[in-house]
């Protein structure tokens, strides 16, 4: 039987991140707040398409894939008992509606605090997990770095949770690396920051991160 994934967000992550999904044999509805953006994406892929709750109770997995800003109001329209329960696969940063500087995204974060830490203690009674934030989404399924694996550092505080999105990512082609408890999203958030620079200095985008070990 698939397991049923219920995307929240309707801009390209959540595209790519739905197509993958589907091609990899999974059920999927994306959540958004206005259906005729993804009028396209639905005619290509022949998904689900509805509200922010809607896909919340759909999905066996949720993964949040909105803007960093709009993060908090979509899990709340998705519902927190929609969401108790369930692995929520956090994809968002905290990058400020604000210009980078010398390359350098701005966030609304402190190194003391992260994003995933305020919406998990906001939603309790779901798992959250952090994964797909530190790489943009050319590279998110099944990434060609010829032969080599490239890292998803990931984090969270449900051992089985992690598992689970664990299998995903190795489906999806990562090595993934489980750096702990949801205060590492202090860490894991900031490599979007690293990520984009050598994009908006050089206009490179073509890499991604990889841990290696002796």
């Amino acid at each position: 039987m698939k397991t049923k994934i219920g995307i929240l967000g309707s801009g390209v992550v959540a595209q790519v991140l739905g197509s993958g999904f589907l091609k990899h044999g999974y059920d999927v509805m994306m959540g958004t707040r206005d259906i005729a953006k993804l009028a396209e994406w639905q005619k290509e892929n022949k998904a689900g398409v509805g509200s922010f709750s809607e896909a919340a109770a759909f999905g066996e997995i949720v993964v949040l894939a909105s803007k960093g800003t709009a993060a908090q109001s979509a899990l709340q329209l998705a519902g927190a008992g929609n969401l108790a329960g369930k692995v929520v696969i956090d994809t968002t940063n905290p990058i400020a509606d604000a210009a980078p500087v010398n390359g350098v995204l701005q966030y609304y974060t402190s190194l003391g605090d992260s994003q995933m830490e305020q919406l998990q203690a906001a939603f309790p009674d779901a798992r959250f997990v952090k994964a797909f934030n530190s790489v943009g989404n050319h590279f998110m399924i099944n990434p060609d770095f010829g032969g080599i694996k490239p890292t998803m550092f990931i984090c969270g505080n449900d051992a089985e949770a992690k598992k689970q999105v664990t299998t995903i990512l190795d489906q999806f082609g990562w090595e993934t690396e489980d750096m702990g408890a949801s205060e590492a999203a202090r860490a894991i958030e900031p490599l979007c920051i690293l990520w984009c620079i050598p994009g908006f200095l050089r206009n490179e985008w073509m890499h991604a991160f990889k841990l290696l070990k002796k």
